[in-house]
């Protein structure tokens, strides 16, 4: 009689167990004892200070992380995390998505995408008590959060008196901590080297967070400063930046049962959310996205077919909603494996239950108002995620931020609305210059028509007004008939696709901006009264926020210290780090699934065709055994499987051995275990990253980048 999918995992907990936990470095010397036992040779000691090595060689670039691999400022990520600055540089009579491309020499290395910029981090300190020493018990939502943004903001202020540095200020438990943390921006980033898409992304969303993978998920950029060695914007002057560190590549790899780390900057996890927020995730949330995506991607397919200068601007786009959709849907699918809502509940009533016996009062009423917020949440939920959608609508942002900017400028800098600041500038300016790289007005047209669409289908309580008034025209309620005509003025009279008009109007004054006959512009002016009143809405929720879930979260804390447990925070795109072995699992009773992949299974995917397509002299090398000192049993290692914590954010980290040498790169999770965000699942977790044997026999044998294996400290094996 075969054992159910629970009795399965029940049965193997007892055998393997995800080492839970996104520490920060400062923690680490108090679980020392966890990372002996794992298998760590480095002092813990040593990657609580961030100017020392490995950690002052790790890096962000503001969505996924990577690192510093040589002295001249060689920068190693995953392939997905330049994507974008790859899509930017490409056209359709060189497509470098398709080609791939290396620079032979510094100076054939390219522009990385206008917004990129890459942040060094070198100090994190706690701020608590500066942050929320204007906070009153009598102060209503809107009041704290103006106190806590005014904090912030001076706080920042001060971290950036040296330009040269870009600060924020993190927040933990909800609100119970607050860490400053301080990083070097370079402005200047060039792409050096990336593999094809047929490397870099085979098996493409097909295979996306399924193990076994076959992926070359890595690229390389360079970081440039001026001639003084300080960040500078880009010019050909520049020179490339010296690190104080870079990690050393051990080509060696890892083997089954060996401790493995990252190091990196996970974006988002929720696993002290309530499990009413859990509940809403998978009876809305997720299904209703889930829905949208799916019917923005065949939008975007439709008016992309037979268009390939359509197709590369929205490429990043279209790769970037596949993960989102796969991703919300493995949640779902974790969700009921693990009953994830009935587990979250009866945490919650053992906590309350310890709560109410050891005089946490303020937890136990920070917990009731926090479902009282969420029922409150509910009822607008509809509009604010079609809103989020159109925020990200290049047309509309473009010229919201132009709108926005303008009035803001009238303002003293610390009194500016966050994200429009001086500081914030230059991520404005940079969106704007490669609009032409990213935006279709045909693709933007259909896609603008099914989602004010969906808006006009709301229900009355949450209506918009001004938009109802800019569909029709004037007063009363939008139609479809009214929205495709609007529509039609609306691409015909904007001058956005002229790249100069838009620098214009981002240096322009406000009584300018006001004045602009632009139909764009007048769209977002019409819009912003809904915007700020909405924005004032979502700041009075956050401030009562910042009452009750650090409440809540003190009293969670002290339950675990009451246990002699170390609790780790959620991930909020600050550094952390992970830790545990590399080792295979089992999926569902009577699978078991390796720890390696090889560059056989690269040959048995094989179809010729997008996304299972290999590179000619990628084939070329695998039949002619090619494999030089990169080969482990007579093939070459490609992907591998560990049971380290990771979420968002932390694709391109380094995955570090023993000794704290380079050893592959974080790229995904496996499906089976997505969910893990919410509520984690130690026997099924497991991070996928690409071994570094495959990345140096793909630079060696295949694409002939050995000068760049010379530069990180290697000798190749197939000559230059």
């Amino acid at each position: 009689m075969k054992k159910g999918i629970l009795a399965t995992l029940l049965a193997m907990c007892t055998q393997v167990h995800a080492v839970e936990g996104m520490w920060q470095p400062h923690q680490l010397p108090a679980i020392e004892a966890q990372l002996r036992e794992a298998g760590i040779a480095v002092d813990p000691k040593q990657l609580s200070d961030l100017t020392r090595y490995p950690m002052n060689a790790v890096i962000s670039l503001g969505f996924c992380t990577a690192s510093f691999v040589s002295p001249m400022g060689l920068v190693v990520t995953n392939h997905h995390c330049a994507y974008g600055s790859i899509q930017y540089a490409s056209t359709p009579e060189r497509n470098l998505l398709q080609q791939g491309f290396l620079a032979n020499t510094l100076g054939e290395e390219l522009p990385a995408e206008p917004t990129l910029r890459i942040w060094v981090t070198e100090s994190i300190r706690e701020v608590t008590d500066q942050v929320r020493a204007g906070l009153e018990d009598t102060q209503d939502g809107a009041a704290r959060f103006d106190a806590i943004d005014r904090a912030q903001k001076t706080l920042v202020a001060q971290c950036e008196a040296d330009k040269s540095y870009r600060c924020q200020v993190h927040v933990f438990h909800g609100g119970a901590q607050y860490f400053l943390v301080r990083q070097l921006q370079i402005r200047d980033v060039r792409l050096v080297y990336a593999p094809a898409s047929a490397i870099g992304r085979f098996g493409g969303d097909v295979d996306n967070w399924i193990w076994p993978r076959h992926t070359g998920d890595f690229a390389y950029y360079r970081a440039y400063v001026g001639p003084d060695g300080k960040p500078a914007d880009y010019s050909e002057a520049n020179v490339p930046y010296r690190p104080k560190a870079h990690l050393k590549v051990q080509p060696a790899g890892l083997e089954e049962g060996d401790f493995a780390m990252i190091a990196g900057y996970p974006g988002r996890t929720n696993r002290y959310r309530l499990s009413e927020e859990v509940s809403d995730a998978i009876e809305w949330q997720y299904p209703k996205l889930i829905e949208r995506l799916r019917a923005a991607l065949a939008i975007i397919d439709e008016q992309t077919r037979g268009r390939e200068d359509a197709a590369i601007k929205y490429a990043s786009n279209v790769s970037q909603l596949n993960n989102a959709l796969k991703n919300y849907q493995g949640n779902l699918d974790g969700f009921r494996k693990i009953d994830a809502v009935a587990a979250k509940a009866g945490e919650e009533r053992r906590i309350l239950e310890w709560a109410a016996a050891h005089d946490q009062a303020a937890g136990i009423a920070g917990f009731e108002a926090l479902k009282a917020q969420l029922a409150q949440q509910r009822t607008t939920r509809e509009r604010d995620q079609l809103l989020t959608l159109l925020d990200g609508m290049p047309l509309y942002a473009a010229a919201r931020d132009l709108n926005r900017l303008a009035i803001e400028r009238e303002k003293e800098d610390a009194l500016r609305e966050a994200g429009y600041q001086q500081r914030d500038e230059p991520r404005l300016q940079g969106r704007l210059q490669q609009l032409d790289r990213r935006w279709d007005p045909q693709v933007d047209r259909a896609l603008m028509q099914w989602l004010l669409g969906q808006f006009i289908a709301l229900p009355q309580a949450e209506r918009i007004p001004e938009l109802d008034r800019w569909i029709a025209g004037g007063e009363g309620e939008a139609t479809a008939g009214q929205l495709a005509a609007r529509l039609d003025a609306l691409y015909a009279g904007t001058q956005f696709a002229d790249a100069d008009k838009r620098m214009a109007w981002f240096n322009a004054k406000r009584r300018e901006i006001e004045s602009a006959d632009d139909s764009a512009l007048a769209f977002a002016r019409a819009l912003l009264p809904a915007v700020l009143r909405i924005e004032a809405e979502t700041q009075q929720f956050q401030g009562e926020e910042t009452r009750n879930r650090p409440a809540w979260m003190a009293t969670r804390i002290a339950y675990a210290q009451a246990q002699g447990r170390e609790l780790y925070a959620d991930a909020n795109a600050s550094l952390r780090i992970t830790f545990g072995n590399v080792q295979g699992y089992v999926p569902r009773d009577g699978v078991r699934y390796e720890s390696f992949t090889d560059l056989a299974g690269i040959v048995e995917k094989h179809t010729g065709s997008d996304p299972f397509d290999a590179t000619a002299h990628q084939l070329d090398a695998i039949r002619e055994r090619r494999f030089g000192p990169y080969a482990v049993d007579g093939s070459v290692p490609v992907n591998f499987v560990a049971d380290l914590d990771i979420t968002g954010g932390n694709s391109g980290s380094p995955v570090l051995n023993a000794r704290a040498e380079l050893v592959g790169l974080a790229f995904d999770g496996n499906y089976e275990a997505i969910s893990s965000g919410w509520l984690f699942n130690p026997v099924l977790t497991r991070t996928i990253g690409v071994d570094v044997r495959y990345m140096l026999w793909v630079m060696d044998a295949v694409d002939g980048a050995q000068r760049l294996l010379e530069e990180m400290g290697l000798k190749p094996a197939f000559g230059r």
